[in-house]
């Protein structure tokens, strides 16, 4: 076999190397049922698949129906497979790649928004410069001592991505996010 012809490591070899890898977010309807979330979570690591985000929530108490949404990455064979999968599942009731939806119709990727808290510890000018950066990123502050921020902020990503590299120096101890929560433009539902 060619060495460009090998496997990448993946359990599944359907393309060579030279298949673009696209990131994707996809939502799943799934029934709120014990063990649902293990299913879908199973399939991903039992094939070898990553998940670069995943948030799930309830939302629709009388049905009884929660969404995970999901971003993972794979070339496109890959994710297709991914999609398959997930609704064979018997407690799925629908899989929707939002990153292929958006594009069919036209539209930007979907809106993708993630919350974060930031704990900074900090004294003097660093305090002051923290609470100058959050202002300009639109981070609010949801506990303060005279020791310490923790801040709240809202957004892509990306914008928590750049919120995070700038109040590192400035005494940043710990983070927690919460994953991506997306949904398509338009008047459709999912």
């Amino acid at each position: 076999m060619n060495a460009h012809q090998q496997p990448t490591g993946s359990a599944y070899f359907f393309q060579p190397e030279t298949a673009k890898v696209e990131s994707h977010t996809l939502s799943v309807l799934v029934s709120n049922e014990p063990g649902v979330l293990a299913r879908v979570i199973g399939l991903f690591s039992g094939r070898g698949y990553n998940i670069e985000s995943l948030t799930v929530s309830e939302t629709e108490h009388e049905a009884h129906l929660s969404r995970i949404t999901i971003v993972t990455n794979g070339t496109p064979t890959v994710l297709e497979q991914i999609k398959a999968q997930l609704e064979r599942i018997v407690p799925v009731h629908r899989v929707l790649d939002l990153t292929v939806r958006a594009r069919d119709l036209g539209q930007d990727r979907p809106i993708e928004r993630e919350v974060a808290l930031l704990k900074v510890v900090g004294h003097g000018d660093q305090r002051a410069e923290a609470l100058r950066l959050a202002d300009a990123f639109q981070a609010k502050v949801v506990d303060a001592t005279i020791e310490h921020f923790i801040f709240e902020i809202t957004g892509k990503s990306s914008k928590i991505d750049q919120f995070v590299a700038v109040i590192r120096p400035l005494g940043l101890i710990e983070i927690c996010r919460t994953g991506i929560a997306a949904m398509n433009r338009g008047s459709q539902g999912m």
